[in-house]
C-alpha cells in the first residue's frame, strides 16, 4: 500500500504549491527517485516546466513532459495515464489521481487557499478510507 505525505504550507498562495513542488522534485531526484509530477492542466504543466528550469541557479533538475519519453529525471504529466511510472507521485491536481495506487509514495501539497484546502480534505478522507498510510508535514516557512 502506498504511503501518502501531505505537505501543509503556511501560505494561501496557490503558486507556493508549485514552488514547493520544485523543491520536492529536486530533493527526490537527488535521492535517486523517479518522479511523476501530475499537473491539473497544460497551463500548470507549462508553469512548472519554466519553474524547474529557473528555481535554483546552481541546480538543474532534468525533466520532460510525459509525451516525451525520457529515462530518469522528473516527468510532468496530465490526464489519466502515468505510463510505467510507479515510484513517487507528486499530485498537483485537486483530486486524487486515478493511478495513485500504482505508486510507492504520493505527495499532496496543500496551501491555505479554501478551494485547495477543501480538495485536500477530500483527498485525505479518500486515502484514509482506502487504507493508505498517511502522514502530514506542517511546514513553518518556505
Amino acid at each position: 500500500m502506498s504511503k501518502v505525505d501531505f505537505y501543509i504550507l503556511p501560505s494561501d498562495a496557490p503558486s507556493a504549491r508549485l514552488d514547493f513542488a520544485c523543491k520536492l522534485c529536486e530533493k527526490a531526484w537527488r535521492m535517486g527517485h523517479q518522479v511523476y509530477l501530475h499537473c491539473a492542466d497544460a497551463a500548470q504543466r507549462d508553469d512548472l516546466d519554466a519553474r524547474l528550469w529557473a528555481f535554483k541557479a546552481e541546480t538543474f533538475v532534468p525533466h520532460n513532459n510525459a509525451e516525451e519519453f525520457a529515462l530518469g529525471g522528473v516527468v510532468l504529466g496530465l490526464g489519466a495515464d502515468c505510463g510505467s511510472h510507479t515510484d513517487l507521485l507528486i499530485n498537483l491536481d485537486l483530486k486524487v489521481a486515478p493511478f495513485a495506487a500504482r505508486f510507492a509514495r504520493i505527495a499532496e501539497i496543500v496551501v491555505e487557499e479554501p478551494t485547495i484546502r477543501q480538495a485536500a480534505r477530500e483527498s485525505f478522507r479518500f486515502y484514509r478510507e482506502q487504507g493508505y498510510a498517511l502522514q502530514d508535514h506542517r511546514l513553518q516557512r518556505l
